[in-house]
């Protein structure tokens, strides 16, 4: 029986979603695109999972898109072409916009896409031995898509480095650029990034996922618009049915018991 490209598996209320092509490194081809997008897109639709967990079979957590696939789409047409651009696409907005928390465990290379699938989740905790870059330039392609999200995150000096220069940083130097948020043992990265994700899943699911959506929303956006946009979301969170059971919670001194959203 073939093995799935995407295993997942549940620890809790953490949805743990490992790239599975390790003769390949977990490049990404179109069956890896499909499947994750799948697997995110139903662990944001379930209410028992509160967060979830990224990372990679074997050495390496994602070695960019499969060369092979890249190489064979030089022969086809522009629309397959552009629907296959549209599928990473998807992958990329479905991690983004998950209005739940996405934590990226990387134990190993992350490079061009991968280095793009890291990036899109909310936290990334990498082993000292990890790498990271967007060595597209190198090989005449560009990082088209998330390049816009990179900016945004570490800055536009910070992303011209990476994306111009083509250079595969470690995961300490990714850190002082603000890409990684921190790097641990590679013996203690799974169980660090999963107890990472139970503490965030202990907050209100509502509160989580605004956040996340005015996060993606606000950056693109005036400093004015921007807050009139988080006025916006303050209102929804303060008549919600969250901070009625957050306040009652604090003031009766227990957890809170937050219904699935």
């Amino acid at each position: 029986m073939k093995e799935p490209t995407v295993i997942e598996a549940t620890r809790g209320a953490v949805r743990i979603l490992t790239l599975n092509r390790p003769e390949s490194r977990n490049a990404l081809n179109g069956e890896l695109v499909e499947a994750l997008t799948g697997a995110v897109d139903r662990a944001a639709r379930e209410a028992q999972i509160r967060t979830l967990v990224l990372t990679g079979s074997g050495r390496s957590f994602c070695a960019g898109a499969d060369l092979r696939s890249l190489q064979s789409l030089q022969e086809a047409t522009p629309e397959s072409n552009t629907e296959d651009g549209l599928r990473l696409l998807g992958l990329y907005r479905s991690l983004a916009t998950c209005p739940k928390p996405v934590t990226a465990a990387v134990n190993g290379p992350a490079l061009a896409g991968g280095c793009g699938l890291a990036t899109l989740c909310d936290v990334i905790l990498a082993e000292p031995e990890a790498s990271f870059g967007y060595p597209e330039v190198r090989i005449g392609f560009v990082a088209a898509m998330v390049s816009v999200i990179l900016a945004r995150q570490i800055g536009d000096r910070a992303a011209r480095e990476l994306l111009i220069t083509g250079t595969v940083v470690s995961s300490e130097r990714a850190r002082e650029l603000g890409l990684v948020n921190r790097v641990v043992p590679r013996e203690r990265l799974l169980e660090e990034a999963l107890s990472l994700a139970e503490a965030m899943g202990a907050g209100s699911p509502d509160s989580l996922a605004y956040t996340k959506e005015l996060l993606w929303h606000a950056s693109g956006l005036s400093t004015s618009a921007a807050l009139e946009l988080a006025v916006r979301v303050n209102l929804l969170a303060r008549t919600g049915p969250d901070m009625r059971e957050g306040l009652a919670a604090f003031f009766e001194k227990r957890r809170p018991n937050w219904k699935p959203s």
